[in-house]
């Protein structure tokens, strides 16, 4: 939980920091300003989450159905890693938010009320609580249940027919 919230707080904080400089850059009149806003904005947005979300299910799943020691490897080679890009995006669009807040726009908070967002919170609850889906058959079970079902949604909302 610590490696989380440094890592959290390191990637908001340099985020808001480059989103500062962007705008106030952009607020001289020079256009590099804005092109750096526009690819922080391209990069972290509510609608990666989702997908990003069906492959920790996936990988969370495949922990939870696999022996000891392939669940180890699923566990340090797959989900963490995606479980670190979540939080390193979710820091990305507070950083952007809290920099677009500080110079003055006072509707920037309210892009983080986006539903998609309960996809980060998921993926990051779910790391916590992983290694306690292994211990027992019947946490198993329900966690292999709730992680099946976690991928079918993510890929629904992902891929629209």
């Amino acid at each position: 939980m610590r490696q989380t919230a440094t890592a959290f707080l390191v990637v908001t904080v340099l985020t808001a920091l480059l989103a500062a400089l962007s705008i106030a850059v952009q607020a001289k009149g020079y256009p590099q300003g804005g092109l750096g806003l526009a690819r922080l904005d391209a990069l972290a947005s509510a609608a990666t989450f989702v997908p990003l979300a069906a492959l920790y299910a996936f990988a969370a799943l495949l922990i939870v159905l696999s022996p000891p020691r392939a669940a180890g490897f699923m566990h340090a080679r797959a989900a963490g890693p995606i479980h670190f890009a979540a939080v390193v995006l979710l820091a990305t669009i507070l950083g952007v938010q809290v920099a677009r807040l500080a110079f003055g726009n006072t509707g920037a908070l309210r892009a983080l009320l986006d539903w998609q967002f309960v996809f980060a919170a998921g993926i990051v609850v779910a790391h916590e609580f992983l290694d306690l889906f292994r211990r027992d058959i019947l946490l198993r079970t329900i966690g292999a249940i709730v992680f099946l079902a976690a991928t079918l949604a993510c890929l629904f909302w992902t891929f629209r027919f």
